[in-house]
């Protein structure tokens, strides 16, 4: 995961402080990243990313997973560092409880990502195509739908394979992506009749 450069010595010091030392540099780190701070990020990055992948690794076993489940976590860092709240708990137990809760959702969405393209449509999500989801997941292979994929724009493909692919809700598409719940309904709304048309289903 790319993120800005931080001062290597610093980073490199606060690795070798004590665990009570550790902590309280990272709650500094999470105060900046809350308002903004790049360099922050960068640094509680160096400072945590192995124990992060770590976890992830343990629990999903795949090295390429796990390292996509570290930049969700990290990009959830990014997102809602302003959040935390050094009365509840430490840094690295607030960083570790995101870390297996995207690792365990990664397992659950792995699991059920058959039955997900079957239906093309996860039952949870408030979508008003679930029956188009269903006649196209209940006639075609897989093959015909990622053919058919491709003929959808750019934004389209990105976000119906983020939410159907990746098991992201609407919000979450919409954080992923930087846009408005609204726009991304329309993307996948749009991109399902497109695929519907392409692949025949009345």
């Amino acid at each position: 995961m790319e993120t800005p450069n931080a001062p290597h010595s610093e980073a490199q010091a606060a690795v070798t402080d004590p665990p009570a030392d550790l902590s309280q540099r990272l709650s500094v780190l999470l105060d900046r990243i809350g308002r903004g701070d790049q360099a922050a990020f960068a640094e509680f990055y160096q400072l945590t990313s192995r124990r992060v992948f770590g976890m992830a690794r343990r629990v999903l076993i795949d090295p390429e997973l796990s390292e996509d489940t570290t930049q969700e976590v990290f990009l959830q860092v990014w997102q809602n560092a302003s959040k935390f709240d050094p009365k509840a708990g430490s840094p690295l137990s607030w960083l570790m409880t995101i870390s297996h809760r995207r690792a365990v959702d990664r397992v659950r969405s792995s699991q059920s990502s058959t039955d997900r393209e079957a239906k093309y449509g996860a039952s949870t999500q408030d979508i008003d195509h679930d029956s188009v989801a269903d006649q196209v997941g209940s006639r075609l292979e897989a093959e015909a739908v990622v053919r058919c994929l491709e003929t959808l724009t750019e934004t389209q493909q990105e976000s119906v394979r983020l939410a159907y692919y990746g098991g992201l809700t609407y919000r979450e598409v919409a954080e992923r992506l930087n846009a408005a719940v609204p726009t991304i309904k329309s993307r996948i709304r749009d991109g399902l009749i497109r695929l519907k048309t392409c692949l025949g289903v009345s």
